[in-house]
């Protein structure tokens, strides 16, 4: 019907269609009041034959509640946040809830804008992969929640601000993946997506700071590939941390110049897949090959990861999880806070999902060993 006229159906329109007062028609088209099954049947029958739409946003003008969520995360094109965006939608949708998806490029200001239109739009809540490096960076997401919008994190932290927060444990992952190229003997490991820094500090306190204040994840992968090497006393050295621009081909710079150092890393830890890339784009360049030459372990698994020669050892991320799990508690929180029946809520807090270390055929025990690495 809607093919053949210029203006869409109104809801006298569908009010007539199915024989009900306009009222009533109102009522079941935006979701408030009482209606009896039997006749939101027939008018949501009607709507349908006559190809009529509600307006969402003048529905959630008349009953606050727009049944949308608002998702912010850092780069949608990244298969692991499209990974959280899945489990979001899936978990939303089930619920009656629509999805609205912004990406930021890990931008603060784009945050921020990106912030301001999911207001505007009247979202019910919101689940953000925040740039934001503390609370007083966040006075964005403040904003959303002074109007009275639900907010849950995901993926990364943001010190002093009380939200929970949907996490896997960056910094038990990075040790866990680099003790796994210490048992296979390496004592020169080195680690790629460092913090984005000039210069090439010395101090192991001035790399973690440096890449804490880039980004919260950063910080604590860091600190897990810190942690593995002193517990195993093997000397720290800055020339095998990445510092500088966070591209696919600085980091292929940065681990050719690894590569040509007099006492070369045996093995490579990279915490992000561009990374990951940029080491094998240096490897090939080397003339060496991985697993006999040089081990290597990335972050976030994915399907290529698997059928590449040799296959890739990769920390899983549960991915679909982490989405469902914050749109579980941003839903409760919004049941809570429209008086329906939802678990009591505590305090805020964060909640961390397992990774699993997938072992494949990149890690070999080193060729001879190192004798410059020195024990502590």
């Amino acid at each position: 019907m809607m093919s053949e006229r210029s203006v869409p159906p109104t809801i006298s329109e569908v009010a007539a269609e199915a024989g009900v007062g306009r009222s009533t028609a109102a009522r079941t088209l935006g979701g408030y009041g009482y209606v009896s099954p039997e006749v939101r049947e027939r008018v949501l029958a009607a709507a349908e034959r006559i190809g009529y739409r509600t307006n969402a946003l003048a529905r959630s003008m008349s009953t606050g509640v727009s049944h949308t969520l608002g998702v912010i995360v850092a780069d949608i094109a990244n298969p692991f946040f499209g990974g959280v965006v899945r489990g979001i939608s899936d978990a939303s949708r089930s619920r009656g809830f629509d999805t609205l998806v912004l990406s930021t490029h890990e931008d603060l200001d784009e945050e921020v804008a990106a912030i301001n239109v999911l207001i505007d739009k009247r979202v019910d809540g919101i689940i953000v992969a925040s740039a934001a490096l503390d609370a007083a960076s966040a006075s964005h997401i403040e904003q959303a929640r002074a109007r009275g919008i639900k907010v849950v994190l995901v993926d990364r932290a943001v010190p002093g601000l009380d939200l929970d927060a949907v996490l896997i444990d960056n910094r038990a992952a990075a040790r866990g993946a680099v003790a796994r190229l210490v048992d296979a003997r390496h004592r020169r490991i080195g680690f790629v997506w460092g913090p984005p820094i000039e210069g090439r500090p010395r101090r192991r306190r001035d790399l973690v700071d440096g890449a804490v204040r880039n980004l919260w994840t950063d910080g604590e992968r860091l600190q897990g590939y810190l942690d593995a090497l002193d517990d195993e006393g093997i000397v720290f050295d800055a020339d095998l941390v990445m510092v500088g621009a966070k591209t696919e081909e600085h980091a292929q710079a940065e681990v050719a110049r690894m590569l040509a150092l007099p006492d070369p890393p045996t093995a490579l830890f990279c915490t992000e897949n561009d990374a990951m890339t940029g080491s094998l784009r240096a490897i090939r360049e080397s003339g060496l090959r991985i697993a006999e030459d040089i081990s290597l372990i990335g972050f976030d698994d994915s399907s290529w990861a698997a059928v590449i020669e040799p296959p890739l050892t990769m920390i899983e991320q549960p991915t679909l999880a982490l989405g469902a799990k914050a749109a579980e508690i941003l839903l409760g929180a919004i049941d809570a806070g429209e008086g329906r029946s939802a678990a009591p809520r505590g305090p805020s807090a964060f909640h961390t999902l397992e990774t699993r270390l997938v072992e494949r055929a990149s890690v070999r025990r080193p060729r001879a060993a190192d004798g410059s690495a020195r024990r502590g």
